[in-house]
C-alpha cells in the first residue's frame, strides 16, 4: 500500500520550478510580429466584430467552448472546513488538473472571497460570457443548494456543484449494478443514509429519479434521525423524514432489516452486528474517507452475500467523482448545452453502470495486476483508469442534452465525434498512470546502484513511498545516511549495501567465484574476478543474477557504455537475442512515442534493424499497447536507391517475413510518419495509412539520437529512457542530467519488466518479504 504523503514533500511539489499546477498555454503561433498583429491589435478586432453581430460565434473564435471555471469561496475545503478562499486554491488548481487530464478541459480556478449566497451568485453569473461551464466546487451547505439552484435558473451554461452530484451520479450507478446482482428492485428497497449534507441528499434524490421510494428511506445527520417533527429540515429533507414514531432510533434500530446502507458521514459508526441484522443479500456504500464507516475487510467476514463499495482505491468497487465530472462536462460543453439536467446526470449513471457489464480490457486488468476483472460482487463500478470511460459517458450525456432540448449544437455524426474524442488525450498517455497501479499491485526489490547522487536518493524514497519498490542503495553508507539526514529523506524500510565493505567480503567472494566461471576464458583471472565485486555495478549484477535482487538502476554517468558492459557479461541477452537496443519513450499530445535505437548499436545493418524493431515491438506490447512502426529514412518507398534507403526497405521485408501481423512500413521520411493526409494521397498502399505511428525506427544511432533530443527539447515532449531492451533480467542505465521523475519512470519500466520476466506465485512473494527483512535485520 502507498505510504501516506510527507508534509513537506507534498509543499515541495506545489512549490518547486514553476509555483502551482496550471500554467496557460497559447493554441497558435505567436513568434513573429506578423503573428502578434493577428493574436492582438490590430488583426484581433475582426472576430471582435464578429461576435458582436452574433454573440454564438464566440464558440467559434474563443476558447469559451472548451472552458470551465472551478469556482469555490473555501467555505467547505475537503475536510479542512472553512479556510478561506487563498487557502482552497491549491484544491480548486487540483480540479483543473483531472479536467484536463480526463477530459482534455481548460480550466480557470476562482476563488471569490465571498460568503453571502445572493452576491457570491452575483459575481458567478457576472463571468457567463468568459466561461463554457460552472462547476462549484467546496462551498458548505445549506448554501451550496441555494447557490447551485439560483445559478442554474439565471445562467444558460451549464452549472454543477460536484460536491453533490459527482457523488450521486457514480453510487448511483454503482447502486443500479448491485441491485441487479443481489436481485432487488430499487422501489421496494429499504435505505438508510448516514449523513445528511449535500452529496448525501444529492444521492438520495438521484436514487429516487431512478425508482427509489420516498417512504422507504430513513436518514440521520449529526442530530440524530430526520423525522417530521423537526423543526430545522429544509424543504429537501423535509421530503425524506420519517413518521416522529421512529424520531427515537438510532442506526442500529434503523439497519435492522434495511437493505442498502449509504455512509456519506464518519468512519467505524457501522459494527459487524449492525451489518448482520440487515436484510438477505445486503449493499453497504461506506463511503467516508479515510476511514469507512465499516471496514470493507470486516464486512465481507461478517456475512458473505454483501457488497461493499467505499471511497478507497484500495478495495475493490471505489466511489471515486473522477469517473463522473470529466466527462460531463465533456459532452455537456460538446454539445453547448445551457445547462446539466436531470436527463444528464440520469444519461452519465446508466453510461457508467453499462460500462461495467462490458469486457474490460486487458489495460485496466495491467493497471490493477488482476488477471480478469468482471462483471460481479467486486466490479459494479468502472475503474478510474479505465480508458473507455472518456468515450462511453461524454456521447450519452451529449445525447441526454439534445434529447431533453437543452443542446445549442447537436452532434451528427457520433462516429467522428468518438474519434475526437480518443484523440483528444492520446488514449495510450495514461501510460504510466497504469504501470504505477499495476507495480504497486507486486513491488520489486530493486539496487540503485549510485545512492550518494542525491536525485537518485530522492527518486528510491519516492518509488518506497508510493508502493512502486523495495529499494536497496549502494554506496558507503555514512554518506547516504548523512545525505538523507541533510535533506529530510526518510530511508525507512530500505537496505544499504556498500559492496567495498568489509561486512560483504564473502559475499563478495561467492559473486566473485560466479563471475571468474563466466568470463574466465574472457580476460578475468580469479584475483581480477573478485575485485571486480567491490565495482557496485559488478556486484548489483550479480545480485540481480542470482535473484537477490529483481532489476537494477544504475548511473547517472556519461560513461553509459562502461555501465552496459557488467549487465552484457554477468545478465546477458535473452535467449534468440543477438544484439541488445536502447529505446527512448516521448509522452506527447499524441500519446506515447516510442525511439530505437538510439544509444547502443551505432550503424545497424538491415538484419539488425529488424531484430532491433522487433525487440521494440515486443516491449512496446507489453505495455499493451499495439506497436505501429514506421521505419525512418531520408527516401520515401524507394525514391532514393541509396544504400541506407535500400538498408531500410530490406529490412521491412525481413520483418515482415518473421512477423507478418506486424504493422511496420518503410522506408519513409518523418513527415509521412506524422501526417497521414499526405500519406494516404501519396501512397495509399501503405499499411501506415489510417494507422497512427507510435514507434520510429531509425536507420543509424546518430540519427536516432539527433531526432530523440531535438524532440525533447524543442517538442516540450516528457522523455523518458533509454530503456535498454533484450537482457534476460532489468538492468537499465541513467543518463547524465536525469531528473528525478525520470529516475522513478525507469524504476517503474524496470519493476514491470521484472514482473512480466519472472512471475511470482503469492507465496514466493510472502516468502521475499520475509527474507527482505532477515536480510536487512542481518546486515
Amino acid at each position: 500500500m502507498q505510504k501516506p504523503l510527507r508534509r513537506q514533500e507534498a509543499l515541495d511539489y506545489h512549490a518547486k520550478g514553476r509555483p502551482g499546477k496550471i500554467e496557460v498555454i497559447p493554441t497558435k503561433e505567436a513568434k513573429t510580429q506578423r503573428d502578434l498583429s493577428l493574436a492582438y491589435s490590430p488583426g484581433v478586432a475582426e472576430p471582435c466584430k464578429e461576435i458582436k453581430e452574433n454573440t454564438e460565434k464566440v464558440y467559434q473564435y474563443t476558447a469559451k467552448g472548451n472552458l470551465v471555471g472551478v469556482i469555490t469561496n473555501g467555505t467547505a475545503v475537503l475536510g479542512l472546513g472553512d479556510i478561506g478562499p487563498e487557502a482552497s486554491k491549491p484544491v480548486m488548481e487540483g480540479k483543473a488538473v483531472l479536467f484536463k487530464i480526463f477530459a482534455d478541459i481548460d480550466v480557470f480556478d476562482i476563488e471569490i472571497n465571498e460568503k453571502d449566497p445572493d452576491k457570491f451568485c452575483a459575481i458567478v453569473k457576472a463571468l457567463e460570457p468568459t466561461f463554457g461551464g460552472i462547476n462549484l466546487e467546496d462551498i458548505k451547505a445549506p448554501e451550496c443548494f441555494y447557490i447551485e439552484q439560483k445559478l442554474r435558473e439565471e445562467m444558460k451554461i451549464p452549472v454543477m456543484h460536484d460536491d453533490q452530484h459527482g457523488t450521486a451520479i457514480i453510487s448511483s450507478a454503482a447502486l443500479l449494478n448491485a441491485l441487479e446482482i443481489q436481485g432487488k428492485e430499487i422501489e421496494k428497497v429499504k435505505i438508510v443514509v448516514n449523513g445528511a449534507g449535500a452529496a448525501a441528499m444529492a444521492c438520495a434524490k438521484l436514487y429516487v429519479a431512478l425508482g427509489a421510494a420516498y417512504e422507504n428511506f430513513t436518514l440521520f445527520d449529526i442530530k440524530g434521525i430526520l423525522h417530521r417533527g423537526r423543526t430545522d429540515l429544509d424543504n429537501t429533507k423535509r421530503m425524506f423524514a420519517t413518521d416522529e414514531a421512529k424520531q427515537d432510533w438510532t442506526l442500529k434500530e434503523a439497519l435492522s432489516e434495511a437493505d442498502m446502507f449509504l455512509g456519506l458521514s464518519v468512519g467505524n459508526v457501522v459494527s459487524a452486528d449492525m451489518v448482520k441484522s440487515m436484510a438477505k443479500n445486503p449493499i453497504v456504500f461506506a463511503c467516508a474517507n479515510p476511514d469507512p464507516e465499516i471496514d470493507y475487510n470486516l464486512a465481507f467476514e461478517t456475512r458473505k452475500d454483501i457488497i461493499v463499495a467505499t471511497g478507497r482505491s484500495d478495495t475493490p468497487n471505489q466511489v471515486n467523482n473522477v469517473l463522473g465530472f470529466p466527462y460531463i462536462f465533456r459532452g455537456a460543453l460538446d454539445v453547448r448545452a445551457t445547462q446539466i439536467n436531470e436527463a444528464m446526470k440520469l444519461a452519465a449513471v446508466k453510461a457508467l453502470a453499462e460500462l461495467a457489464k462490458t469486457p474490460v480490457p486487458e489495460i485496466v486488468t495491467l493497471a490493477y495486476n488482476e488477471k480478469s476483472i468482471v462483471f460481479g460482487p467486486n466490479y459494479i463500478i468502472p475503474k478510474p483508469l479505465d480508458p473507455r470511460l472518456l468515450e462511453a459517458v461524454a456521447p450519452a450525456v451529449a445525447r441526454a442534452a439534445m434529447e431533453s432540448g437543452v443542446a445549442r449544437q447537436p452532434i451528427t455524426n457520433w462516429e467522428a465525434y468518438s474519434l475526437e474524442l480518443n484523440r483528444r488525450l492520446g488514449l495510450d498517455n495514461s501510460l504510466f498512470r497504469v504501470m504505477g497501479s499495476k507495480v504497486r499491485k507486486d513491488p520489486r526489490h530493486v539496487i540503485f546502484a549510485e545512492a550518494e547522487n542525491l536525485k537518485v536518493l530522492k527518486a528510491a524514497q519516492i518509488c518506497a513511498d508510493e508502493g512502486i519498490c523495495f529499494p536497496i542503495l549502494m554506496g558507503e553508507e555514512r554518506r547516504i545516511l548523512r545525505l538523507a539526514a541533510e535533506n529530510g529523506l526518510d530511508l525507512e524500510g530500505m537496505t544499504i549495501i556498500d559492496p567495498k565493505d568489509e561486512k560483504f567480503e564473502e559475499q563478495r567472494k561467492e559473486y566473485g567465484e560466479q563471475f571468474f566461471a563466466l568470463r574466465g576464458r574472457k580476460g578475468y583471472n580469479r584475483y581480477e574476478a573478485i575485485k571486480a565485486m567491490k565495482d557496485r555495478n559488478h556486484y548489483g549484477c550479480m545480485m540481480v543474477s542470482n535473484g537477490d535482487a529483481d532489476a537494477m538502476i544504475s548511473g547517472p554517468s556519461r560513461d553509459y557504455s562502461g555501465l552496459i558492459r557488467p549487465a552484457l557479461q554477468i545478465i546477458g541477452p535473452e535467449d534468440n537475442v543477438k544484439k541488445i537496443a536502447g529505446m527512448y519513450i516521448l509522452l506527447t499530445k499524441r500519446g506515447p512515442i516510442f525511439l530505437a535505437d538510439a544509444t547502443i548499436n551505432l550503424n545497424p545493418n538491415a538484419w539488425e534493424i529488424a531484430d532491433i524493431t522487433a525487440l521494440v515491438a515486443k516491449e512496446v506490447r507489453g505495455f499493451n499497447i499495439k506497436p505501429r512502426i514506421a521505419l525512418l529514412s531520408y527516401s520515401n518507398f524507394g525514391s532514393s536507391a541509396t544504400p541506407e534507403a535500400a538498408m531500410m526497405a530490406q529490412a521491412r521485408s525481413i520483418i515482415k517475413q518473421r512477423d507478418p501481423n506486424l504493422i511496420v512500413d518503410g522506408e519513409l521520411q518523418g513527415i509521412l510518419a506524422f501526417n497521414n493526409e499526405i500519406l494516404k494521397d501519396n501512397y495509399p498502399f501503405s499499411e501506415l495509412v489510417d494507422n497512427d505511428v507510435n514507434t520510429l525506427i531509425f536507420p543509424s544511432l546518430s540519427a536516432g539520437n539527433i531526432a530523440y533530443n531535438l524532440l525533447k527539447e524543442l517538442g516540450g515532449a516528457d522523455a523518458i529512457g533509454p530503456v535498454l531492451l533484450g537482457l534476460k533480467k532489468p538492468v537499465q542505465v541513467l543518463q547524465l542530467g536525469s531528473s528525478i521523475r525520470s529516475i522513478v519512470n525507469m524504476t517503474l519500466i524496470a519493476v514491470l519488466d521484472a514482473q512480466m520476466k519472472c512471475p511470482m506465485t503469492a507465496a514466493q512473494k510472502e516468502a521475499r518479504k520475509k527474507q527482505w527483512w532477515s536480510n536487512r535485520e542481518a546486515l
